[in-house]
């Protein structure tokens, strides 16, 4: 029975579209590997790429990628407005079908592990992974991003899991994870171009400000209609599901007279995220996973 992960790896390049493109193609075409999304930002100067795939096919593709992004990024010379520690900044992977959590902890392990040894670029674990216990927040690993955490990197507290306790001269460090569930990047819209008030509500939703334990939230401006959002990201979709944060921006937005007039999704997501919603909004009641016939088409493949 062949299993599948999905990994959700974010390098530090959004603008230079011939450098992405030359990273993607790393991971086209890979036997056993497929490129479900990418999603450049120019303004966080960052992409988000998203692949399933068949562990050691999957396991290559990822470290290919995070070869050609050590490669091609200059954390020097990068700037953006999403924090950052490296070139090849994250690799999270997590289970989609027939393979264990336990089973990508050990993958996760692996690719740590050559991540230094290929490319000689120090390594930081979060998640399942985390060897401490603060380490499992990923802000703490990236608190200072790039700048500050190389003059720290030599201490105790901040040194890489693996490799030297310094950061790599131009490519920083890489964060390896393995988890349950996929972060969901989810942006509400507001009626307004008032970047102030976009992160007053980003404040009040995220989490170390006091808002929900498991989402962290910025204050955007949506450019394509002149307009803010609220931009979350979203670590537990089960247990704060997107409705509830959607509710909360609508109703501080509420205090300021202003209204939500949409919202996105950034890349792809995990079904669940969207029926606990739709079980919300039209109040289902004994709402069965097998009533949605795409269920049924997977379980045949």
């Amino acid at each position: 029975m062949a299993q599948y992960i999905q990994a959700v790896p974010n390098f530090s390049e959004g603008r230079r579209k011939e450098t992405i493109e030359k990273i993607l193609n790393e991971v086209r075409n890979v036997k056993g590997v497929k490129l479900v999304d990418y999603h450049p930002d120019p303004d966080f100067n960052r992409t988000v790429v998203t692949l399933i795939g068949e562990p050691k096919p999957l396991k290559e593709a990822l470290l290919n990628m995070a070869g050609k992004s050590i490669e091609l990024i200059n954390m020097e010379e990068q700037k953006g407005s999403h924090p950052r520690i490296g070139a090849q900044d994250t690799i999270p992977i997590f289970p989609l079908k027939n393979i264990t959590l336990e089973e990508c902890v050990e993958l996760a392990e692996e690719i740590g592990r050559e991540v230094y040894e290929r490319f000689k670029v120090p390594v930081y674990f979060t998640g399942e992974n985390a060897r401490k216990i603060e380490r499992k927040n990923l802000d703490f690993i990236r608190k200072g991003q790039y700048e500050g955490l190389k003059e720290i990197a030599h201490t105790d507290e901040r040194k890489p899991d693996i490799g030297p306790a310094a950061l790599h001269p131009t490519a920083g460090a890489t964060i390896v994870s393995a988890g349950t569930n996929p972060l969901v990047a989810f942006n509400v819209i507001l009626d307004t171009s008032n970047l102030e008030i976009a992160r007053k509500i980003a404040r009040i939703v995220r989490g170390p400000s006091g808002g929900f334990t498991t989402v962290r939230s910025v204050g955007l401006k949506f450019e394509e209609r002149d307009k803010v959002c609220v931009s979350m990201n979203m670590f537990d979709y089960v247990n704060t599901p997107l409705y509830r944060t959607y509710e909360v921006v609508k109703l501080e937005a509420s205090r300021y007279g202003i209204n939500v007039i949409g919202s996105e999704l950034v890349g792809v997501v995990p079904v669940e995220s969207l029926i606990n919603s739709l079980e919300f909004y039209i109040g289902l009641e004994n709402f069965n996973r097998n009533q949605i016939l795409e269920n049924h088409l997977l379980d045949l493949i």
